[in-house]
């Protein structure tokens, strides 16, 4: 029998606890919504907007390089890239594949891209093809949905629209390696570098780094679900980097450049009174545009494989044995410590005798009868020989520190190699031995142990017609403002004074201007429109035995002499002073002061050479005896040469 009273009771069960469910439900639901819209609105509202848009940094434009006189050597231009990105995609070498048929790849950019993607671990996104064409654009536009992981986007390019000249002054940028990012984190310079995908890597591009970069600057997108941006909702301007000029003449730096032909060397060419460096040469040199993009394995083995070493800045890292362009330098010692008077007069017979040991002149003939101002135009080595043994090591070394012979010279480039230049003390920390009397023989006509750079003998010489002032020589002449146009001049006061008479300094500078009318530079010099002043150098690579006699036509090109050449011109009131060094060039005046000679006429006349400079005569024959070394015992553990890299 049906109970109609008890089917009510549990039906009236079940609506209440329906009715208790569903409010419980409605209860949860409205707490939900409610901490969701009130208690987390802020928290999920930032959320959202996160999720519909996104900050992205604004790389800042690179400042110029300019010239002393406004040519641009260093420029930026924008173009569009292609970048893959590597996370998530399993077979780039198929993508690089499919891309290839859309636009061109070349073996070059395959390369590349394997070698930022083992170096450059940081970057999300890394180049394929780069400075694409508006064809090319258009073509990977139409096709782009089929290439998920790969995107077209502008971007600033660094040229070096002069190619291969003043290469190793400039320097070049490449990307950002892990090791640049530890040392810009640690200096805290990270936000400044968000994304920025360059940093200066050698040269001025490297050493005036923070003036050049810049700041970075952000903007705020609105992108889609893919990540895609679709409009800009704010934008904070980057901050461009400071523009450089330079205090060298690139006219001129490119004359002197194509006046060592295929010639390796270095050349370097200073303004005395400023410290302003002229030209700043080092041959052979190379090409920084291919560095930029990041350089492919082919084309770095080719550069760095190369034996005439294009990558070698021999102008500020190439160190030397200087010859008797050191002899000047060394007659201001003679005469401010005594040991030479101007008119002492010693007997030139072609050969110095120290203990067994021969020391002979490079002089076809001996000189007879020469005083301090004829030992400097005929390039007595007798007379430096003696001089050398009078002066001693140590005393040699003392006179010569304050002329930046074996110091850092301080020029605002990074890696200034420090040279050597040789005391007993030296000998005892270095090599642990004591130093013979001997060895003070060769010094006195540049070599032995003497090594310097260039830059310390262009230097040297550029004090030497500076009155002993010293200038502290720079590349960077000002920075400019990007913005404002302002000008930084970077050029500084005098560094110090060498105390040094006037007299002793006008004698050996009259020395200097006879060397080029009746000394070994005068057939360089002939016909010259104004008065120069100048020293010819030969200095040895290798050494040779004492009864040896040098044939240079049966020594191996790499291992003949080199050839130097200093120089200041107008004599009376130098506005340029400069150092040649053509390696194995031979006798002073046949190879390194054609080159000068081209440089002063440019500076000087503004006459331009069509050609390579042309070998001069050969009027000095280096002899055996030069370069050698005499020792008491066993023969020092140092060789000659002339280039350390």
């Amino acid at each position: 029998m049906r109970n109609p009273e008890r089917e009510v009771h549990y039906f009236r069960i079940r609506i209440a606890v329906a009715t208790v469910f569903v409010l419980a439900a409605f209860i949860t639901l409205l707490a939900r919504l409610a901490w969701l819209q009130v208690v987390k609105h802020d928290a999920y509202l930032a959320q959202a907007e996160l999720n519909r848009t996104a900050i992205l940094p604004v790389a800042p434009n690179r400042g110029l390089i300019k010239d002393r006189n406004g040519k641009i050597i260093a420029r930026n231009y924008s173009a569009y890239t292609l970048e893959i990105t590597p996370e998530g995609l399993r077979d780039h070498e198929k993508t690089i594949d499919q891309l290839a048929q859309v636009i061109e790849v070349q073996g070059r950019d395959r390369r590349r891209f394997k070698k930022l993607l083992e170096d450059s671990k940081r970057f999300d996104a890394i180049p394929i093809r780069t400075r694409l064409t508006d064809a090319e654009v258009a073509r990977f536009s139409a096709q782009r949905y089929r290439f998920p992981h790969v995107e077209l986007r502008a971007r600033l390019f660094r040229d070096y629209p002069l190619g291969e000249s003043a290469a190793h002054l400039i320097g070049y940028i490449g990307r950002i390696s892990p090791g640049d990012m530890e040392r810009i984190e640690k200096r805290g310079d990270a936000t400044a570098y968000q994304g920025t995908h360059h940093i200066g890597k050698v040269g001025i591009e490297q050493s005036y780094e923070a003036e050049l970069h810049g700041t970075a600057g952000h903007e705020e997108v609105e992108i889609t679900a893919g990540g895609r941006a679709v409009r800009t909702l704010s934008r904070t301007a980057s901050m461009p980097g400071n523009n450089l000029v330079l205090s060298v003449d690139i006219e001129l730096q490119k004359i002197a450049e194509k006046a060592f032909g295929d010639r390796r060397g270095a050349l370097i060419a200073i303004e005395p009174k400023t410290g302003d460096v002229l030209a700043f040469v080092a041959m052979p040199t190379f090409d920084p545009n291919l560095f930029v993009d990041g350089i492919d394995p082919k084309s770095w083995d080719e550069l760095n494989n190369d034996p005439d070493k294009p990558l070698l800045n021999r102008a500020l890292r190439g160190t030397y044995p200087i010859g008797s362009t050191y002899k000047p330098f060394l007659a201001l010692a003679a005469l401010e410590t005594g040991k030479r008077r101007a008119d002492q007069v010693i007997q030139d017979n072609g050969v110095f005798v120290f203990g067994n040991r021969r020391f002979r002149d490079s002089n076809k003939v001996p000189l007879g009868p020469v005083d301090l101002k004829r030992s400097i135009v005929k390039s007595s080595d007798v007379y430096y020989y003696m001089l050398a043994n009078d002066l001693g090591v140590d005393t040699m070394h003392d006179f010569m520190k304050p002329w930046s012979f074996g110091q850092i010279t301080g020029i605002d480039v990074e890696g200034e190699q420090m040279g050597l230049l040789p005391s007993t003390a030296w000998k005892e920390r270095r090599l642990k031995q004591k130093w013979y009397p001997g060895e003070t023989i060769s010094l006195g006509v540049g070599q032995g142990y003497n090594a310097f750079t260039l830059l310390q003998l262009a230097h040297a010489t550029a004090t030497l017609v500076n009155d002993g002032v010293v200038m502290k020589p720079h590349l960077v002449k000002a920075v400019e403002d990007a913005q404002s146009g302002e000008m930084r001049l970077t050029v500084p006061q005098e560094s110090y004074r060498i105390p040094i008479k006037p007299e002793h300094l006008k004698l050996v500078r009259e020395a200097m201007v006879e060397v080029n009318i009746s000394g070994t530079g005068r057939r360089v010099f002939e016909g010259a429109p104004y008065k120069v002043g100048g020293k010819t150098g030969t200095a040895q690579v290798i050494s040779i035995k004492q009864n040896e006699k040098y044939v240079e036509s049966r020594v191996d090109e790499r291992h003949r002499d080199h050839s130097l050449f200093i120089a200041f011109a107008p004599a009376d009131d130098p506005i340029i002073a400069l150092a040649v060094i053509v390696e194995n060039g031979g006798f002073g005046a046949r190879a390194a002061a054609p080159i000068a000679r081209q440089v002063i006429d440019y500076k000087l006349l503004g006459k331009t050479p069509n050609a390579p400079a042309k070998e001069g005569p050969d009027e000095e024959v280096p002899l055996p005896g030069a370069a050698v070394r005499v020792q008491a015992a066993a023969p020092p553990p140092v060789n000659t040469m002339a280039v350390t890299q």
